[in-house]
């Protein structure tokens, strides 16, 4: 290593030193944020229970689950076990609630509401939903339970405020199977697209919107197409390269004289983007604020879909993104949408990359608030590890934009402007031992005398 990649890289780890100051007050503003929730709770022990358990998932124990939480707050497992997993609390009032904290905070005009299956490997048969099928982390179909996500995106933020567990048919028709894994009486085999299609009844109305995106999964089925477009919602959404479609924009067949006019045959939009010429490609720059600027181009045309022998009874706009991945691979995303073909190229562009946040928001749920380290495995604990997982998500969000503001009232005075409060994902954040101390301090009621306790909420 050269001197001058050694000085950067000095320069570069000293920016991702945290001063300890910036965790001051962190326990008073986790309190402060869990009030509107936990109010939402009719039990004093279970709003207790929720603090603790939303505690436990924003510090760095390595597997965020019952028993490690449990540990951390040097308690026995048994009353946060019965919290999670055996309560009857509803977790839907605070996933509300949180829609509603996301739309005020971080709410656009232009807003995305975004959904996307997730799916958890699991082994066994006892885990609630679980069963063979397909495992988009995994690329294949595996022994898994899926959930399907909501996330909110704009330019501000992109936080999952909502999710439903899909239940396979094999389940819902097991009412025995449901009964031991604790799946209420009234739940019913819903499609994945008719769980978004709940859940945004649901929290439309409090996430200010003018898009609906999602990924090929949700975009091959037309009747969620059609539901969203009689619904009176603007759609993007993937579909396979396969998808036929009728270009409406293209010149007719000529005429014979006898019979129907003749009208462009179906085809597959990847060969419809085959025979486009150059001239057809919009170059549209989007602006990334923290991978910099990034260029695509855009194409597309009035078109009818096709499905099953049968045609969509309205036109769709086909849109083709061509980007280049980070190996320098040109790589194309179809999409439908019910938009006019004279939308703007680049506002296509930008929801299309607005789509591919709600990845980002499942990873950082995943990797940073145990979403995916429960282990339960009936109905209500499932439900609300998830809730308070995506809880727990959107305090370290507030805690990021709070870290990102010069002048807030929140903060005591940051370090000089050369440290970043908030570092670049890609860069671990190197603590100070003081700075490690006062953390865990701040953010775990139990195990160090230095902060306020939390048992008296």
């Amino acid at each position: 290593m050269d001197r001058q990649w050694e000085t950067r890289l000095e320069g570069m780890l000293a920016e991702c030193e945290v001063s300890p100051r910036l965790w001051q007050n962190s326990e008073e503003r986790l309190r402060q944020f869990v009030a509107p929730f936990t109010a939402l709770l009719s039990q004093q022990a279970q709003r207790k229970r929720a603090v603790e358990y939303v505690a436990g998932l924003v510090t760095d124990v390595k597997r965020k689950n019952v028993e490690s939480i449990a540990y951390r707050h040097d308690q026995e497992r048994g009353r946060l076990q019965h919290f999670i997993g055996c309560a009857q609390w509803d977790h839907q009032p605070l996933l509300n609630e949180l829609a509603r904290q996301v739309g005020a905070e971080v709410g656009e005009a232009d807003g995305v509401i975004v959904f996307d299956p997730s799916g958890f490997p699991k082994q066994g048969k006892k885990s609630v939903g679980v069963a063979r099928q397909w495992c988009g982390r995994l690329g294949k179909v595996e022994n898994c339970q899926v959930a399907v996500y909501m996330a909110y995106v704009s330019r501000k933020e992109h936080v999952l405020v909502n999710e439903r567990l899909y239940l396979p048919q094999e389940w819902t028709n097991d009412r025995k199977r449901c009964k031991a894994a604790g799946v209420p009486k009234d739940v019913r085999f819903k499609t994945r697209h008719r769980l978004a299609l709940d859940m945004l009844k649901e929290q439309g109305r409090a996430l200010p919107h003018r898009w609906v995106a999602g990924d090929d999964e949700m975009g091959k089925n037309a009747m969620f197409r059609r539901d969203l477009h009689e619904q009176g919602e603007q759609y993007l959404l993937a579909v396979p390269s396969n998808t036929l479609i009728r270009d409406l924009d293209a010149a007719l067949p000529e005429y014979q004289g006898r019979g129907a006019k003749p009208k462009q045959p179906f085809q597959r939009a990847d060969r419809w983007r085959d025979a486009l010429p150059a001239r057809a490609w919009t170059r549209v720059d989007v602006r990334d604020g923290e991978k910099g600027p990034l260029e695509v181009d855009v194409a597309g045309c009035r078109v009818v879909s096709r499905f099953a022998q049968r045609r969509m009874p309205y036109e769709e706009t086909l849109v083709i993104v061509r980007s280049r991945d980070g190996a320098n691979v040109t790589k194309y995303d179809f999409y439908l949408s019910d938009a006019p073909s004279t939308m703007p190229k680049h506002e296509f562009a930008r929801v299309a990359l607005a789509a591919h946040r709600i990845e980002e928001a499942i990873k950082r749920g995943k990797s940073e608030t145990g979403l995916s380290h429960y282990e339960v495995r009936n109905w209500l604990g499932w439900h609300h590890h998830q809730a308070l997982s995506l809880l727990a998500t959107w305090f370290l969000t507030c805690e990021t934009r709070l870290g990102k503001k010069i002048d807030t009232g929140h903060y005591v005075t940051p370090a000089p402007p050369r440290h970043r409060q908030t570092p670049p994902r890609c860069l671990a954040v190197r603590h100070t031992e003081q700075d490690r101390r006062l953390h865990i301090a701040s953010l775990d009621p139990q195990r160090a005398s230095a902060a306020l306790s939390l048992q008296g909420m």
